[in-house]
């Protein structure tokens, strides 16, 4: 095979192998070092133009006459494995180094998956049976597993996390010889915490920032199944905090900090691109400065994170300040610091008040701040409270959304970065009054209670992105939709009085390989025959609004797609006034003649 630079190698391995069976420890041994030997040949005979792969068949034979019914061994003929080894052999297969279970007239191929795992070591700290014993349900976790295809891939990041590691551990001694409690603080890092979520979480922190169903843009905020639905800018703390509520456990090295004193102090937010309405997130943290305020302590720790692709969607700074940490002999300033900046001295441009609810802290807490500050009366009694506080990322989300609502008609892709300062509580059920100040792109803005007059949110901005008009949508060739849309065109103006018992305009967009490819519109109510154009509404807006993919289209329109399945389903949006979309049952009637 060497010699004519070209081979094609199977082996037969069994389902014995791959995953064990009682009484059979030698056979399945065996068995499994053949998957073991195909993967080796693979690699070294690539360059050779050789391919290796293997097989588990199941197949009814004399071996398995007297312990399989006929009917069951009929099914298992080896006519519907050979085809399967027939092609892995072929010259057109580039395939190799696979496994792969065959049987009965189906195929599928395996493949190594591993959990995310759990970096056991810690700074000055040894690994012991009692670490992994507390950290055995990180270690068998698959909820986001990995797909290891190589010896080196496999070990590359173990040997990546260990120079982190050991430079973090170099990086600490250094700090401690000099006794600097600053520099010492400023090596902690944590990486690699992970938030997953869905359409779900998107949608309870709206409401927990008081996103309503009374509001005129809910649906956008609070339908998964909404055509634009988004997520709110501000989402985009909860899994930095996620990451910053676990490094708060872990306690700074060179710094005694009491976490039943943390006060947030400041928070500063930027998106680099939208957040993605579902999926896993990961952040790492560092802190970044440290500032002596003689009463306290004040942390500076910036968390970025990114998607799955490793693509960074946020960064966050949060300042928190512990009471009674002073007196270290560190900085009183920082130039880590993102500032605030005074609102103008004129009176605002715009005033939006919105009354919270006496339930909202209970609410908000459910996004991941588990403070017993924000719910237990004992609790916030301690901390010199009469009752419970609202959180001061609840107020945060309250105030952008009313600069967004103001000066970006409520198109969350204009956000660009928020940054704020907490000077006072907010107590669940006061009203949040949000005064701004327009000055170019940026949106300045203070937060009072309205019941008190006190500023709970100071110093404040949001940052808008430049928008351009939108490019049109070209219209798409090869779309089986137009065909649909060119017949009903033709067949409604022979359906006289129809128009008038539909009475409604439906704008429908059709989209193609993830993006929109055109628009339609059903326009059953501005002339008496009704029309079928493409493009948009030629007055006002549609009074429904349908996207689904061309195939779905012809599909739901031929009868093939249920209706009501395919909007459960999330094959079919709605928008706008979508009971009228239970008239097209009249417009589809005509389906045959379409």
């Amino acid at each position: 095979m060497r010699d004519q630079g070209f081979g094609r190698i199977i082996l037969v391995s069994s389902s014995a192998g791959i995953y064990g069976n009682f009484g059979q420890a030698n056979y399945s041994a065996a068995k499994l070092g053949l998957a073991g030997l195909s993967s080796t040949l693979s690699i070294e005979g690539k360059k050779y133009g050789i391919n290796c792969n293997c097989v588990a068949p199941m197949a009814g034979s004399r071996l398995t006459e007297t312990v399989m019914p006929k009917e069951i061994r009929d099914a298992l003929k080896p006519e519907y494995v050979a085809p399967v080894v027939l092609y892995l052999c072929h010259n057109s297969c580039q395939e190799t180094g696979g496994l792969f279970e065959v049987g009965a007239g189906w195929v599928g191929k395996l493949r190594w998956q591993r959990t995310e795992g759990v970096f056991l070591r810690e700074k000055n700290k040894a690994v012991t049976p009692e670490t992994v014993r507390d950290n055995w349900d990180r270690v068998t976790d698959f909820s986001n597993p990995t797909y290891p295809t190589s010896t080196r891939e496999s070990s590359a990041f173990m040997v990546e996390l260990a120079n982190s590691m050991d430079q973090e551990e170099r990086e600490a001694q250094a700090a401690a010889d000099l006794k600097d409690p600053v520099a010492l603080a400023k090596t902690f890092k944590l990486q690699g915490v992970k938030y997953t979520y869905t359409e779900k979480e998107a949608v309870l922190y709206a409401l927990s920032v008081g996103t309503s169903t009374t509001q005129p843009d809910y649906l956008k905020f609070l339908f998964e199944l909404s055509e634009d639905f988004t997520i709110l800018p501000t989402f985009g703390v909860i899994p930095a905090f996620a990451c910053l509520y676990s490094a708060t456990g872990k306690g700074v090295p060179g710094l005694t900090l009491d976490p039943t004193k943390l006060l947030h102090g400041e928070q500063y937010l930027e998106l680099f691109k939208p957040i993605p309405r579902s999926g896993t997130l990961t952040s790492k943290l560092w802190l970044c400065d440290v500032m002596d305020k003689k009463s306290g302590a004040v942390l500076l720790y910036n968390v970025e994170t990114y998607d799955e692709n490793n693509d960074k969607v946020a960064f966050n700074q949060f300042s928190t300040f512990y009471v009674g940490a002073g007196n270290f002999g560190g900085p009183k300033t920082s130039t880590e610091t993102i500032p605030i900046i005074e609102v103008p001295s004129r009176a605002p441009d715009s005033v939006m008040q919105e009354k919270t609810s006496v339930d909202q802290a209970a609410l908000y807490r459910l996004n991941g701040d588990k403070n017993p500050l924000h719910i237990d009366p004992s609790f916030a009694a301690m901390g010199g409270f009469k009752t419970p506080i609202l959180h001061g990322l609840c107020s945060f989300g309250y105030a952008v959304r009313h600069v967004m609502a103001t000066f970006a008609n409520n198109d969350m892709s204009r956000f660009k970065a928020v940054k704020v300062r907490f000077a006072k509580p907010v107590l669940p059920g006061q009203t949040l009054l949000t005064e701004m100040w327009k000055e170019g792109s940026r949106i300045h803005f203070q937060t009072k209670v309205a019941e008190t007059g006190s500023v709970c949110i100071t110093g404040a901005y949001v940052d808008l992105l430049n928008t351009t008009e939108p490019k049109p949508i070209p219209k798409a060739t090869n779309l089986k939709s137009q065909a649909v849309f060119e017949q009903m065109a033709s067949q409604i103006k022979n359906n006289p009085g129809l128009a008038a018992k539909i009475n409604a305009v439906f704008q429908w967009n059709i989209t193609k390989d993830g993006a929109q490819a055109t628009s339609w519109v059903v326009d059953m109510k501005s002339s008496p025959t009704g029309e079928v154009y493409e493009g948009t509404p030629r007055a006002g807006k549609a009074d429904c609004t349908l996207t689904l993919t061309d195939d779905n289209f012809v599909d739901l329109v031929s009868g093939k797609l249920d209706a009501q399945k395919a909007f459960l389903g999330g094959k079919l949006k709605l928008s706008g006034n979508i009971m009228l979309a239970q008239k097209l049952g009249d417009l589809f009637a005509m389906k045959s003649k379409i």
